[in-house]
């Protein structure tokens, strides 16, 4: 998939040099048409996807401008000269608290399993969002100008062929910490919420392909943040479409919207949890975004997402919430994971 990994064209010429996004937002059933008809032609094309899957881009890609957005995947590392200046200032515990405690109350009421829990938090930094894409050495990378940049770890949905393959990321550990990956893959709260998230989306799957099965069942990843190491836990799910499913693809894609790592289980109660607790629009955050080439998917869930609101930048972040889950650990978690992939 060589295509799929810098699609924005090298030596691209600029044509479009006004200062307004001259891509049109699109809603959802624009978006599924237009990924229907460009992938049922073979065409290729970058689209993004807000978290309710309700509004997005989908651009083709000889339509892509640098001056306004860019993509890649699997970008070599570069190592960046200056010194990064990073604080944050996120939610206070008190703030926090009285939204994790909804949150478990839902739970315990049986109207959810696992609820994903998330806030925004003010950070400050030298580094504009196009430098945070240029340095960033994150799996997925997307950057619009004025608006936000995702350097995301999380992976999708991937299609090659007829297979499609998900990836849900769950479960977070500082690497420094001695075992941390026997301690990680040993504790039941984390247990807990992979097997529910890992059954979530085998379901989702099984909505729009057959024969689905997990292929890898909870194996470790490092990631290298500006902060400190982390390990994150993640399984591999595949199953295989039908021989048609080209002008269907937006369609697919919508019938896994959203992802369940990010929401979940049972997705649509959970949802209406998240609307009361968090109290704020998560927007594009915890969305999604990717690239057909013409024969082959790929894309990524919108985590690890820094968004610009007027001068002010805002790094969105949480985590899952069980029957099991720890005021402080999951306080800890959400603030852990205001991080960018530069080193």
């Amino acid at each position: 998939m060589k295509t799929l990994r810098n699609f924005v064209p090298a030596g691209f010429i600029l044509q479009l040099m006004t200062k307004d996004f001259p891509y049109t937002l699109l809603n959802k059933h624009q978006i599924a048409e237009q990924i229907n008809r460009l992938a049922a032609a073979r065409i290729p094309f970058l689209f993004i996807i807000d978290y309710k899957a309700e509004r997005g881009y989908v651009i083709k890609q000889n339509e892509l401008n640098p001056q306004f957005v860019r993509f890649e995947i699997q970008s070599a590392k570069k190592q960046i000269d200056a010194i990064v200046d990073w604080s944050v200032n996120p939610i206070s515990m008190e703030d926090y608290q009285p939204k994790f405690a909804f949150v478990v109350d839902q739970i315990h009421k049986g109207n959810s399993f696992l609820t994903n829990l998330t806030q925004p938090t003010e950070v400050q930094t030298n580094l504009s969002l196009l430098d945070l894409f240029q340095f960033g050495s994150a799996k997925y990378k997307l950057w619009l100008r004025n608006q936000f940049v995702v350097l995301s770890p999380e992976s999708f949905v991937r299609i090659q062929g007829r297979t499609i393959s998900s990836f849900p990321m769950k479960g977070t550990i500082d690497a420094s910490i001695e075992n941390a990956a026997e301690m990680i893959l040993n504790d039941p709260k984390e247990k807990a919420e992979h097997a529910t998230i890992v059954d979530l989306i085998r379901n989702d799957l099984s909505l729009v392909a057959e024969n689905v099965d997990v292929k890898r069942y909870r194996y470790v990843e490092k990631l290298t943040t500006n902060r400190q190491d982390l390990l994150q836990v993640s399984s591999e799910i595949s199953g295989q479409l039908p021989g048609n499913f080209y002008s269907r693809l937006g369609d697919i894609l919508f019938a896994l919207l959203p992802a369940g790592s990010i929401t979940g289980a049972p997705k649509p109660k959970t949802m209406e949890i998240i609307d009361q607790a968090e109290g704020y629009e998560r927007g594009f955050y915890t969305g999604i975004c990717g690239c057909f080439d013409g024969e082959n998917l790929d894309s990524a869930v919108m985590i690890r997402f820094i968004e610009q609101e007027g001068e002010q930048l805002i790094f969105k972040s949480g985590g899952g919430i069980t029957s099991q889950s720890d005021l402080n650990k999951e306080y800890e978690e959400l603030i852990q994971k205001v991080y960018v992939p530069i080193s």
